[in-house]
């Protein structure tokens, strides 16, 4: 993991995680003596798939995407983390090596937190365990609903899931700049770039979206969703 170390706050609730409702005091400072704060430049990479587990990642601040890198050097990205996700958790608990790799989009401030430290807290604190197995339960649903989308439905209704996906789900707002190149936006779509392109081309030429390099705004929200629905 390539980063530069800035200074560790003992106020773990920055987090975006409840740490202070589930952890005692003793917890939250054996958490706190055990992880590293580190700050990422746009593209450094923050996990190594491959590479064996020694920390959590939580994202503190910033966007990240979590790629599957597969066979002939094609990847995958399975999605995009937001400020309060846990990276690593299911390789921590079931491998020793990360199965994914994890890249940051813009400057991104993690929170490394050791592993055995982490597990410790599963063993001792039954609420913590809890909020572990809930957030690995929304992760591996949102996995199910991505391969659905990847092998059921074609390719406008891909790309219409892309376009739901950053405009609800990551900023919230109808209009919105994706941190991604046309490649990586066509290996969350998984097409080729060419194939996404045409698509979105298509797309703008019937007004159901506006596109200006990574800028994009949506006309049609219905129409979207329509597309999503139908595949």
């Amino acid at each position: 993991m390539n980063g530069m170390e800035v200074p560790n706050k003992q106020e773990i609730s920055e987090l975006h995680f409840r740490l202070e409702e589930i952890l005692t005091r003793e917890e939250r400072e054996r958490l706190a003596r055990s992880s590293n704060r580190m700050e990422y430049n746009k593209r450094d990479t923050i996990i190594k798939q491959s590479s064996r587990v020694t920390e959590i990642a939580i994202i503190v601040s910033g966007i990240v995407k979590v790629t599957r890198e597969m066979r002939k050097g094609k990847n995958l990205i399975l999605r995009i983390a937001m400020p309060g996700s846990f990276l690593g958790i299911s390789s921590a608990l079931s491998s020793e090596n990360y199965d994914y790799s994890v890249c940051a989009l813009e400057p991104t401030v993690v929170q490394l937190v050791d592993i055995e430290a982490f597990r410790f807290l599963i063993s001792e604190n039954k609420d913590f365990a809890n909020e572990v197995m809930n957030r690995i339960s929304a992760d591996n649903l949102f996995n199910i609903g991505r391969l659905s989308s990847l092998l059921s439905k074609q390719l406008p209704g891909r790309v219409a899931d892309i376009i739901l996906y950053f405009s609800e789900d990551i900023f919230g707002s109808p209009k919105f700049s994706i941190p991604l190149t046309r490649q990586e936006l066509a290996e969350l779509a998984g097409t080729t770039k060419e194939s996404l392109i045409r698509t979105l081309s298509e797309f703008k030429h019937d007004k159901i979206i506006d596109m200006s390099r990574n800028g994009f705004s949506i006309n049609s929200l219905n129409i979207l969703k329509t597309l999503s629905r139908l595949g």
